[in-house]
């Protein structure tokens, strides 16, 4: 399967408007400075992505962000105008005929941007193999990828990776396809749904299951959405399976408890980061208005006040008095049938 998707998209995908489906597309409006980065990207990067998500973290400034499955280079492109020249973005592909076009353009963006020097360089490589990689372990901010995971054959090993590359208080911020069932063989074996980022597609709680094996204990849903699959032979090959284009943000935090336990703890966004004077999103269901103190559960604290966001808010309280479980966290499903976020719970 490894060598049909490096096929794919090296040879038989030349375009975006090649995809039989929407999986690898995406559809969430950028804000007006990601549109203004965005048309300084050269037309042969951009014309050549297949994410499905807007993986743009916020707090950028002089970060070190690793793409794995960087494709041609739009996100890391796009990265590089934001982390700004002191920052670094690293792209690991497996596909040379994409890393080619990646690699064409490095001074062209570095001359774009102003930059003394470029801020992106790119491997050949596996993601489920960084270690084969030049990369120190613990040494990223963020890792980033954008419809990839679902592409491997071994995704518990690229989360470990993953892991392993970040920072103490660092984040996975990724989208990926998903599945509301496990998918059937007949379904994962099929090359073309396979290539479409749908074959490969984790039952969501598998993927919870296999982010906390690898240490990533709570996973916090961002955006989500349904695929529309309108080719009729793709179609009936799903076999009825619903899939989900979502994208998660995951902490290397090993102090994060297996449930949102409430001590009282608040939070109050400062209105600080670049873009963002009025709120701050930090998952689904945590929206942080700017100068408005917030109840937060025992994770949520350890996540703003153990990461780069902690210089942009005011967090009071401690976990010397346990009031029990937060109030409405439960187990909920991250989807339901519309592909709208299910309510209930702080996380």
């Amino acid at each position: 399967m490894r060598e049909f998707v490096q096929k794919y998209y090296g040879e038989v995908l030349e375009q975006t408007g090649d995809l039989k489906t929407n999986a690898c597309c995406t559809f969430e409006a950028a804000p007006e400075y990601v549109t203004a980065a965005l048309a300084e990207i050269h037309d042969d990067v951009r014309a050549r992505y297949y994410g499905c998500g807007l993986v743009l973290p916020d707090a950028l400034q002089d970060c070190r962000i690793l793409d794995l499955g960087c494709g041609s280079g739009r996100d890391c492109y796009l990265l590089s105008k934001l982390v700004g020249p002191d920052g670094e973005i690293v792209g690991v592909d497996m596909t040379e005929a994409q890393l080619a076009v990646a690699e064409r353009y490095r001074e062209y963006h570095s001359a774009r941007f102003g930059y003394p020097k470029p801020n992106v360089r790119f491997y050949h490589g596996y993601i489920e193999k960084l270690d084969a990689l030049p990369l120190k372990p613990d040494s990223f901010e963020i890792v980033v990828s954008n419809c990839v995971l679902n592409l491997s054959e071994d995704k518990e090993a690229v989360l470990a990776g993953a892991y392993r590359a970040l920072k103490t208080g660092g984040e996975l911020y990724f989208a990926d396809v998903y599945a509301d069932r496990r998918v059937p063989a007949e379904v994962a074996n099929d090359p073309v749904l396979y290539g479409e980022c749908l074959g490969g597609a984790l039952y969501w709680n598998d993927f919870v299951e296999l982010a906390k094996r690898a240490g990533f204990l709570d996973p916090r849903l961002i955006t989500d959405r349904p695929i529309e699959i309108t080719d009729p032979r793709i179609q009936e090959a799903a076999q009825g399976v619903q899939f989900f284009a979502a994208t998660y943000r995951l902490f290397k935090l090993p102090g994060l408890e297996a449930a949102c336990e409430d001590y009282g703890q608040t939070a109050t966004y400062t209105g600080s980061i670049p873009y963002l004077p009025e709120r701050f999103t930090l998952d689904k269901h945590h929206q942080f208005e700017t100068g408005q103190a917030l109840p937060v559960c025992g994770n949520t604290f350890d996540m703003l006040h153990g990461s780069r966001f902690r210089a942009h808010f005011d967090l009071h309280g401690d976990k010397s008095h346990h009031r029990g479980i937060f109030p409405d966290c439960g187990t909920t499903l991250p989807f339901d049938a519309s592909g709208v976020a299910t309510p209930g719970g702080c996380c």
